[in-house]
């Protein structure tokens, strides 16, 4: 059970780094996308710390899994505006 909880420290870890590195290339550039990027990896951060700390069993950690689905749908939405025809544009 140490070797899991120190993992799972180490993917959230992870995914805060990667959120960092997707705001600092908003704060450039102002692209939405990367904004998107960024929250999303904040999320992914969050729900793993929030089911690496939570004293739960494995059946009820599933609700906890919205929050990955609500990150991974903030980053097809942003896919989705980036890539979608302008007005005026044929």
């Amino acid at each position: 059970m140490v070797l899991y909880d120190f993992l799972s420290g180490a993917a959230a870890l992870g995914f805060f780094a990667c959120a960092l590195f997707f705001a600092r290339f908003w704060r450039r550039t102002r692209e939405e996308l990367f904004l998107a990027f960024s929250l999303a990896f904040a999320l992914l951060g969050l729900g793993q710390t929030v089911i690496a700390l939570a004293e739960m069993p494995t059946e009820e950690k599933g609700a906890l899994y919205l929050i990955r689905l609500l990150a991974f749908l903030l980053i097809l939405a942003a896919i989705y505006r980036k890539n979608r025809p302008r007005a005026g544009n044929s």
